[in-house]
């Protein structure tokens, strides 16, 4: 096949030729923006899953339907390592500034005041750079609660006033720290208590909830927490099919059903093998025997580029513990037997667990259990770390 025709797009975030399996979720949060947009806000969504299923995907398509309908959109990913409340400042600042005043010059004005006030409190000892003077008395605390709640009020007041709404989109929220995540909570409760036009979405690793629920006991009656996870059958081979028929190629069955079972139906994997294998095949209808031949190149590129750079990440113990959790197969695992597998007792090896979770690279689906975050990494351990 033409290289330059090939429709699959893997990569991280890129949204794929067919966006298959989440028409609900898309339908859902259509419904949450129009209700914000008329003053009855209700849930807020959080979209959780394992690396590769999807999330930030969909992230960007509620971002592209939130600006359809006129909402103000300030996307974030949050930082592993960087401080939150920089990023978030420097987004709203470009959001209020692209504000048709108008009538609304006040509210405006008045939130780009308390902006300046919030960035008077960055923990890099920086400031956002506006011709506004700071709003006294107005998000300048320094209690990041606090000051969050006011800016996010005035945001939502100046917003409402020039008759839009404001989206704060937000990736990777396991990353954010307990206060930055109790803070934005609590700013989001209150603009929902005053029926301001203020969504929030974000996504995350499975943790999420649990993280959320320890910030705010009232979490999970501000957000929904939809699983992402691999695509059934059917959907996992329409999102090979649809983008090689629109192009007049067809596949086998049996070439789906090879794809579909090598790549568990992750929606990243399934553009790699749809990549590599258009890429191989010289004719329509791509068979196995196709699929087959583009094996080798597909766990070359996933093993460098998708499980590598997760893996080198990591000190030894680290590589250690998971490799044991491999040896126990998929998951998840009893801490205790991971432990054991190490030979070794299970509260030495407690902080290399911690260490791990904050890392984003383990989860614990239940108290005491133990599960990767990235699909099928114990099989790229099993290759990477022989025995």
């Amino acid at each position: 096949m033409d290289q330059l025709d090939n429709p699959y797009r893997p990569g991280a975030g890129t949204r794929p030729p067919a966006l298959i399996g989440r028409d609900e979720l898309i339908d859902r949060f259509g419904v949450t923006v129009r209700r914000a947009l008329a003053r009855r806000p209700g849930k807020s969504s959080m979209p959780i899953g394992l690396r590769g299923v999807g999330k930030t995907v969909l992230l960007n398509r509620f971002s592209e339907i939130a600006a359809r309908e006129g909402l103000r959109v300030a996307y974030i990913e949050a930082p592993e390592t960087s401080d939150f409340r920089t990023l978030l400042a420097t987004r709203l600042r470009k959001l209020l500034l692209e504000l048709d005043a108008g009538p609304a010059r006040r509210a405006v004005n008045r939130a780009l005041g308390a902006l300046r006030s919030f960035s008077y409190q960055l923990p890099d000892g920086s400031s956002i750079a506006l011709s506004v003077e700071p709003l006294a008395g107005t998000a300048d605390s320094g209690i990041l609660s606090e000051d969050l709640t006011d800016l996010l009020v005035a945001v939502g007041e100046a917003v409402a006033e020039a008759g839009s709404g404001a989206l704060l989109a937000i990736d990777e929220v396991q990353y954010l720290d307990t206060d930055e995540l109790s803070a934005l909570i609590t700013a989001i409760h209150r603009t929902s208590q005053l029926d301001l036009p203020v969504v929030l979405v974000g996504a995350g690793l499975p943790q999420l909830p649990g993280l959320a629920g320890d910030a705010k006991s009232y979490a999970e009656r501000l957000f929904d927490y939809p699983p992402i996870g691999s695509l059934g059958t059917d959907d996992a081979e329409a999102a090979l099919q649809i983008p090689a028929q629109e192009l007049g190629v067809e596949y086998t069955g049996a070439a789906l059903g090879v794809m579909v079972e090598e790549s568990h139906g992750y929606p990243y994997f399934l553009q790699e093998w749809g990549y590599h294998v258009w890429n191989l095949a010289v004719r329509s209808p791509i068979t196995e025997d196709d699929v087959a031949a583009a094996r080798p190149s597909v766990l070359d590129q996933l093993d460098r580029n998708f499980f590598q750079v997760r893996l080198d990440r990591l000190t030894p113990k680290e590589k250690e513990y998971l490799r044991a959790m491999a040896e126990l197969g998929p998951g998840p695992h009893r801490s205790g037997d991971v432990a054991a597998q190490l030979g070794v007792k299970v509260e030495s090896v407690a902080p290399r667990r911690s260490g791990l979770i904050r890392k984003g690279m383990i989860y614990s689906p239940a108290h005491g259990d133990t599960a990767f975050t990235v699909p099928l990494f114990d099989e790229f351990l099993m290759r990477a770390i022989p025995a």
